[in-house]
């Protein structure tokens, strides 16, 4: 059964002069409306107690392109604006249903220069994008051809900091459920190893961060030793730019590559349901764990696993799947990050600490899954008022599992 989905595909442009400038002043307005509605919002909020939804701004934008002060928001096109309102509003929203944090104003430095653009604010015929306001096509480099028959419904362009332009098409698209598999992977996140699957096979972690940390300093230092606001210091912010989108491109690439052999390979792929905001206060290791991108990992799985009929299954992330014996379940009181191998006290089984924590994660998805509940760490009875992780040496029992 075919699976109709909303899928982005990104290309990377080469603008005119006149396109580039054009593109520039626009990314310019988009960001000025998002901070000026933001603003008042804030303020009637402060001073008035008062919300302002989408239609009261969208009104207010109009009368802002009427004043002689804001003229210059009616010589770029009216949709990428709008939609710079309709993104505010989604801010607001979640912030309302408290899934994320007060809107931020957009800065020019730090802020993604985009804007977007939809069916009105765009051509699209015989396979070629023309944004409004602009005379001709932009110069696209088709990469990959889109899904046959398949119309740009959305179009973001974009300019990293690296100088590099980025047009994504959103597009309707139907996705094929991969052939039917009867394995199962449990995986474990690390940082030697990217991850550990329950196979007994280690995916070395590529460290593109730490491969490219020379170039990265030389930059950076060339960097510090430019006058603040010189076309010096501009040039050489553009270099250290170029040597982390090589690091980012690189990481995601070799992720992609990973997530979409976890997939096809396997009908269900457990993992953990790590806490990686947390993991990244431990300065000795947050370097290393920004590197290894767990969390773009598990959204890539995410979607693929949803794509392609896939199920993908979360451990909670307090399961001991470390400490835990894979053969009589003994749980160990303290495992150091530097002992990669453990013998179980009760049952001398000798246990490589990350095959055995892959395969504890994969039983204990397993199990969750055929009783439609999550994973809880293991707890005693009430008698001892204390967790079951706590005293050594242990048992794991039936009450690793919520049933």
């Amino acid at each position: 059964m075919t699976l109709q989905v909303r899928r982005a595909f990104k290309y990377r442009f080469y603008p005119t002069d006149r396109q580039a400038a054009e593109l520039s002043r626009t990314f310019g307005c988009v960001r000025f409306v998002y901070n000026r509605a933001l603003e008042e919002r804030t303020r009637a909020w402060n001073s008035e107690q008062r919300r302002i939804s989408y239609a009261q701004s969208s009104a207010a934008l109009t009368q802002w392109k009427k004043t002689e002060e804001l003229a210059f928001l009616a010589e770029v096109p009216a949709v990428p604006l709008q939609q710079a309102l309709r993104h505010l509003q989604t801010a607001f929203t979640n912030f309302f249903a408290k899934r994320t944090s007060y809107p931020r104003y957009k800065s020019r430095k730090k802020s993604r220069a985009s804007a977007s653009y939809t069916r009105a604010g765009f051509t699209w015929r015989d396979g070629k994008l023309t944004l409004a306001k602009m005379a001709g096509p932009l110069d696209i480099r088709w990469s990959r051809p889109l899904p046959p028959g398949a119309e740009p419904t959305t179009v973001t362009v974009s300019r990293d900091s690296a100088g590099r332009w980025f047009v994504s098409l959103l597009c309707k698209d139907t996705v094929a459920p991969a052939p039917a598999a009867t394995a199962a992977v449990g995986v474990d996140a690390g940082i030697s190893f990217l991850v550990t699957l329950s196979t007994g096979e280690k995916i070395c972690n590529p460290r593109h961060e730490q491969r490219d940390r020379t170039r990265l300093a030389r930059r950076q230092r060339d960097l510090s030793r430019k006058v603040k606001g010189s076309n010096n210091r501009a040039k050489a912010r553009v270099k250290v730019a170029r040597v982390h989108a090589r690091i980012a491109d690189r990481r995601r690439d070799f992720l992609h590559k990973l997530s979409t052999r976890l997939v096809r390979e396997n009908q269900t792929v457990v993992i953990e349901d790590l806490a990686v905001r947390n993991l990244l206060r431990n300065g000795r290791l947050a370097r290393a764990i920004s590197d290894a991108s767990w969390t773009e990992l598990r959204s890539m799985l995410e979607y693929k696993c949803a794509w392609y009929g896939r199920e993908l299954v979360l451990v909670n992330r307090w399961f001991p799947s470390s400490k835990l014996c894979g053969i009589c379940g003994t749980v160990r009181g303290k495992l150091p990050l530097h002992l990669r191998d453990w013998t179980c006290d009760t049952c001398a089984s000798v246990h490589d600490r990350d095959v055995n924590a892959a395969r504890n994660i994969l039983a204990a998805g397993l199990a969750a899954s055929a009783c439609g509940d999550g994973v809880r760490p293991q707890r005693e009875s009430s008698r001892t008022g204390r967790s079951s992780v706590k005293q050594e040496p242990q048992r794991a029992t039936a009450g690793i599992f919520r049933l």
